[in-house]
């Protein structure tokens, strides 16, 4: 099954075939609250007549996304919170996002800045706004490295990429720049040779992060987009949410990782879903991912082994969610030690932090 462009209402989903009619009034209210985009790539990859195909739960709407529990909220890990200005999260001393774009070429269901993201979200930056955000990292010599996300950040042009990177190597004490991106999977065509280009910096390292969740969607036309930014003289590394039913199984864990490895992409995070609202249907408990990260040490290589992730409610920073910063206490839940050496609980309880 193709497509001639995006998809991006309930209408076009079951004419398509992928949604079924009998769900039409179901799915429409949840893009009427949720941002929706499938790509032709993805398209072509979906299974319409397997309900678990793990492709199609990625991406197309489904009502249990309806269903919010107390514990979860709409800014799950306190961006907002941590925004001394418009587009810049400091959450970390050496290190910023500079969110310049709000919407992306695909919507995950499980997305932890839904209530963010998409046409009706908070939108691309202003020239206003971006300058603001560009003179705050200048004028705060302590932040190392700055990573672009959003939103997807290639979804801009070569020439605003271009623009922003320039705006960056101005900046002596920036020495890091990360991409954080789902386009080389889900839009291939989209990386091409002036892409690529503007990805680059005089002075500055870029690193490209790219987020993928299942093997299949590693198709020939994203390996080929893949080494055209490797080999390029860019440095990529994965992040992945484990999500159930998707990738909750060690073989496709593995098989996950490996196939990183084997173009040329260093696994970095494994996250644990985060609590944004109407993603239950996706969560493991921490118990099971810390049993099924562990059946990974032994099965596949040293260079296969991603780093397991859990960013704490409320904009407490990330912790290693294998480690002892991560205690199991009672009633199913875990004492979480931030890096500054606070202890939260997780879940948080009545959906305070």
């Amino acid at each position: 099954m193709t497509a001639a462009r995006s998809l991006t209402t309930v209408a076009e989903l079951v004419d398509a075939g992928l949604i079924a009619e009998t769900k039409r009034a179901e799915t429409a209210a949840v893009a009427e609250r949720y941002a929706v985009a499938v790509t032709p790539s993805l398209v072509s990859l979906m299974d319409a007549t397997d309900p678990l195909d793990p492709i199609a739960r990625q991406f197309l709407p489904d009502a249990a996304e309806l269903v919010t529990l107390p514990e979860e909220r709409a800014d799950p890990i306190g961006d907002l919170a941590h925004s001394p200005v418009e587009g810049i999260v400091h959450r970390y001393p050496d290190r910023v996002l500079l969110k310049a774009v709000h919407v992306c070429p695909v919507y995950c269901r499980f997305c932890f800045r839904r209530e963010m993201v998409g046409p009706e979200g908070l939108g691309t930056l202003s020239a206003k706004a971006l300058d603001a955000a560009i003179a705050y990292i200048a004028e705060r010599p302590e932040i190392w490295e700055v990573i672009l996300t959003g939103g997807d950040p290639l979804v801009l042009s070569p020439r605003r990429l271009q623009a922003i990177m320039e705006r960056l190597a101005a900046i002596p004490h920036v020495k890091i720049v990360r991409f954080h991106t789902r386009v080389p999977v889900v839009d291939p065509a989209r990386i091409d040779a002036a892409l690529v280009a503007a990805l680059k910096a005089s002075g500055k390292t870029t690193y490209v992060a790219l987020h993928a969740n299942h093997p299949r969607e590693f198709t020939p036309e994203a390996r080929a987009a893949i080494a055209r930014i490797v080999e390029s003289g860019l440095v990529m590394i994965s992040q992945t949410v484990l999500l159930k039913g998707i990738n909750d199984d060690a073989d496709v864990l593995a098989d996950l990782m490996r196939t990183f490895v084997e173009n040329r992409i260093k696994p970095y995070y494994l996250h644990h879903p985060d609590l944004a609202p109407g993603t239950s249907h996706f969560r493991l408990t921490l118990a099971e991912g810390r049993t099924l990260v562990e059946s990974l040490r032994g099965r596949v290589s040293g260079l296969c082994q991603p780093t397991y992730i859990l960013d704490i409610p409320g904009g407490h920073g990330k912790v290693r969610a294998d480690s002892r910063a991560v205690e199991e206490a009672d009633n199913g839940c875990f004492r979480v030690r931030d890096f500054r050496g606070t202890t939260h609980v997780y879940p948080p309880e009545d959906g305070q932090a």
